[in-house]
């Protein structure tokens, strides 16, 4: 929960921006004094408001004469120590060189002797900064898999930077402009993906990757990637082998992940193998039921309910449920689109959020989630249908171009080929190269962006960057040999999970008052997982075998063979049933329309003819207009901005997109 906020000065900046923070907060400054400490508290203690404005969690912080830091975080996830002009903060709960204990202090004996090399010593989920007096110098950095986010700007006052943009923007040194760019990643991806962020200047630090700040200049880099070892068969450890390192590593993970002594624990469980798993492993670790937590949908189609309950049966757990409503919607709306610190559109964010308020009022303060298991053994269902792509492509190009397509796509005459229409689907996807056909369902490019977007919108942006950044992230895999899979996986890891559902999970939790704890993605689980095989991760079309095989003993038969569900929202069917959510939503669109942003031609069409055809499909795109107008409306600050017109912002330097940094 919570974060951690503060600023470096620049060289020779101090006094100046002492005299700048005394006047925007209050204080007294007078230039070329030393920094007003009150003056300096009061923007450090504003920064840190937003961190702990919904759960209300205790900050610790750390003034000196080159800058500030601070950590909102409730007892176990708050590390700050200052000595001798060397402070150092981090919000989370990692571990150094494997102990948690003392991390802070012994971390700043290490960044004395090792530098920037120090954080590569660090585990577990992270942010990090360092302010060093003596050498003038910064350090910032986030685990590696991105659990705790840092943002970061910097001008001629000095480097500033949050886990929370509302805090960056609350230093008086820091501009708002809201950046166009990122407002049409967000339609494209339904997400702003890093390492952009929603304003202009601002960016965001990628998993396993570092800032340092010397003299002014800045140098980012990764102290840890992912890297992938596909053993040939012949050297390939056993099943028996593998399966006994893997529930070993599930235990600590799991045991890592409860706190003290569990008690108030809990586990999301949503019916699938994740979740599951970590039920059941919770009972085994502490020798008492589990807490679970499930959330079903009255509406056929998207309950789950009957195989969360089936799990917990299984598992033993001390199981609670909530059935969402569309006025449960309806009334998380507002908040959740203000705790976004920018505009995000994965409507599964709401059940998540009923859950954890279900376990928050049953006395749970850490949620478990099953986050991050999709991404590391292969349990997504567009991996076996990218796998049956790719088949196409291996046949010889003669039979492809000179046989199969000439017949299938020649004028057709007589009666319509059931079977034909879905080859030559089947081939259309198939022509197109990965990356580019991970987005056969992108709902901007199904109603191109030109019908979407009002042209002086489509005037301050470069379209082509959404692609652009998931092709740099592909394609700087591909002199590395890799199995589609993995490349696949590591593609994941790196947007679906990172900065969409780590994302999401996390702020739901912290809507609540909860702790979110990821235990897949503890680092040895990693390691692990980048070792198997690829045959381990997908066969055939069999998605997980080994996942699934390993843990045929603890699971019901019925969850192992189960498809993959999730948390998803029937908000384009309940936008026809429900009469005053369709209002609200409708509401919204309408205020949207003096944006500037979205064509008001398509709006109409999108609330009339398009919803009508296809309410699951379209009503994804009316929750993501919504979901942008609620954000703009709780957002102050970035409607100011955009106020001014985007023409203005556009002459500004955009945040780099370059998933390759």
């Amino acid at each position: 929960m919570s974060g951690l906020c503060g600023w470096l000065a620049a060289p020779g900046a101090v006094a100046h921006g002492a005299a700048s923070l005394g006047a925007a907060q209050g204080g007294t400054a007078s230039d070329g004094a030393a920094p007003n400490a009150a003056s300096a508290a009061t923007a450090l203690a504003s920064m840190a408001a937003p961190l702990s404005r919904f759960d209300g969690a205790p900050l610790a912080s750390s003034l000196s004469e080159v800058g500030g830091v601070a950590v909102a975080a409730i007892d176990g996830s708050r590390h700050v120590y200052q000595q001798d002009g060397l402070q150092v903060a981090l919000w989370g709960r990692p571990e150094l060189d494997g102990s948690a204990d003392d991390v802070a202090c012994r971390l700043a004996s290490l960044w004395l002797s090792r530098g920037v090399a120090a954080c590569a010593s660090l585990s577990g989920p992270f942010a990090l900064a360092i302010l060093d007096a003596f050498s003038g110098s910064a350090l910032l950095a986030v685990d590696r898999a991105g659990m705790h986010p840092l943002s970061y700007a910097s001008n001629a006052q000095g480097l500033f930077f949050a886990s929370s943009a509302d805090a960056l923007l609350a230093h008086p040194s820091v501009r708002g402009a809201l950046d166009p760019q990122a407002l049409y990643h967000y339609l494209y991806f339904h997400m702003v993906p890093g390492p952009a962020t929603a304003y202009l200047g601002q960016q965001r630090l990628l998993p396993g990757e570092y800032l340092h700040m010397r003299g002014g200049k800045q140098c980012k880099g990764s102290y840890w990637q992912l890297t992938f070892q596909e053993p040939a068969a012949r050297t390939r450890a056993t099943f028996a082998s593998n399966k006994q390192e893997f529930l070993r590593l599930l235990r600590q993970a799991v045991e890592s992940s409860l706190g003290a002594d569990g008690a108030d624990t809990g586990a999301f469980l949503s019916g699938g193998t994740d979740s599951s798993t970590l039920a059941a492993i919770m009972g085994q670790v502490t020798g008492r039921p589990a807490r679970t937590y499930s959330i079903g949908f009255d509406f056929p189609g998207y309950d789950e309910m009957a195989y969360a309950r089936l799990a917990a049966s299984h598992a033993g757990s001390l199981h609670h449920e909530r059935y969402v409503t569309p006025g449960d919607v309806l009334a998380a709306i507002p908040a959740m689109a203000a705790i976004f610190d920018q505009p995000f559109g994965n409507a599964s964010a709401i059940p998540a959020y009923y859950c954890a308020q279900m376990a928050r009022e049953d006395g749970v303060t850490r949620l478990l989630g099953g986050d991050g298991g999709d991404e590391l053994f292969g349990g997504n269902e567009r991996y076996a249908h990218q796998a049956l792509l790719s088949q196409y492509e291996r046949l010889p190009v003669m039979l492809r171009q000179a046989i199969i397509e000439p017949l299938l796509f020649r004028e057709q005459t007589g009666k319509p080929w059931r079977l034909g229409d879905k080859a030559r689907r089947y081939i259309e996807q198939a022509s197109l190269p990965l990356p580019a056909r991970l987005d056969g369902y992108n709902l901007l490019l199904r109603h191109g962006y030109r019908t979407v977007l009002e042209a002086g919108f489509i005037d301050t942006i470069d379209p082509g960057m959404a692609p652009g950044c998931v092709n740099g992230a592909y394609w700087e895999r591909q002199g590395q040999g890799l199995s589609q899979i993995n490349e696949l996986l590591a593609l994941d890891m790196r947007f679906t999970l990172a900065d969409n559902d780590l994302f999401k999970v996390r702020k739901a939790c912290e809507l609540a008052g909860v702790e979110a704890a990821f235990p897949f993605l503890h680092d040895a689980m990693v390691a692990f997982a980048a070792r198997l095989a690829p045959r381990d991760k997908l066969d055939g079309q069999n998605l997980r075998p080994f996942f699934k095989r390993a843990l045929a003993e603890i699971l019901p038969p019925a969850i192992v063979r189960k498809k993959k569900h999730g948390f998803g929202l029937p908000f384009g069917q309940w936008l026809h049933s429900h009469v005053p959510l369709r209002e609200f939503a409708f509401d919204n669109l309408t205020q949207l329309r003096g944006r500037g942003i979205v064509r008001p031609a398509f709006i109409d069409d999108l609330q009339g003819r398009l919803l009508a055809e296809h309410p699951a499909y379209h009503g994804t795109m009316v929750w993501l207009l919504l979901m942008l107008e609620q954000w703009l409306s709780q957002h102050p600050g970035a409607l100011g901005a955009l106020a001014g017109g985007f023409a203005a912002c556009a002459t500004e330097t955009p945040a780099v997109l370059d998933p390759t940094a």
